[in-house]
């Protein structure tokens, strides 16, 4: 029984998936990017026909491992693309640096300038980084994990759906920069919509958001630490 109930909301997941891809493909409007289309279909069918989030992951923690291979092979197009990567490294690390720290700052300035409790700032903090390594930083910090994981999801959402806006505004035509952008703003989100705009931007895009997650893990402490002492 729990075999089928493993297969059955893997297929259930794929189906609505590939569902909202097709439509995506047919309008390509930002707003309807898969992942957030698909996401939110789950989740109004999971409450509408009260299944309980345990039940659910029996096969959602199958779909859940794949993150890890799926990161992993974003390794081919880095690797594919290493002389751009070579050529281009002190701006290729300037711009993921400064990226990040704009995203910290911004959320940590904003949340603690809203009278936010400490709690929430520091679950906020790690927002521009990839949630496996987000979650790691806010619990060590003293932050509350399912609140990082939803701020980062925001984060990516918002970068992901933005962002071909603010390249059509600034006329942005290198595929290095647009990946840049879209991986050090919204991580695995970005590196996803990077596909659309070729092979460099994605690799771009997989070493900034492995940047971030490195650099971000070094740098929260400190700025933490500066905050509250």
């Amino acid at each position: 029984m729990r075999l089928l109930l493993a297969a059955g909301f893997i297929l259930f997941n794929v189906a609505i998936y590939l569902f909202m891809a097709m439509l995506y493909k047919r309008y390509r409007l930002p707003v309807l990017l898969p992942a957030l289309t698909a996401t939110f279909t789950v989740v109004v069918l999971l409450l509408g026909f009260d299944i309980s989030y345990d039940t659910y992951m029996i096969g959602g923690e199958w779909i859940n491992r794949l993150l890890g291979p799926a990161v992993v092979s974003l390794a081919y197009p880095l690797y594919k693309q290493r002389h751009v990567l070579r050529e281009n490294l002190p701006a290729v690390l300037g711009g993921t640096v400064t990226g990040l720290l704009v995203g910290m700052m911004s959320g940590l300035l904003l949340a603690a300038g809203l009278g936010f409790s400490k709690i929430y700032v520091l679950s906020i903090l790690p927002k521009s980084i990839t949630t496996a390594v987000a979650i790691q930083i806010s619990g060590s910090l003293g932050g509350d994990s399912s609140l990082t994981s939803v701020f980062v999801m925001i984060a990516g959402f918002t970068g992901a759906i933005g962002g071909p806006y603010i390249i059509k505004l600034f006329r942005i035509r290198s595929e290095s920069g647009i990946g840049i952008g879209l991986g050090t703003a919204s991580h695995a989100l970005g590196t996803a919509k990077a596909l659309e705009y070729g092979e460099q931007s994605v690799s771009m895009s997989s070493v900034a958001m492995t940047v971030c997650a490195i650099v971000g893990s070094i740098v929260s402490p400190l700025v933490v630490w500066i905050m509250y002492h």
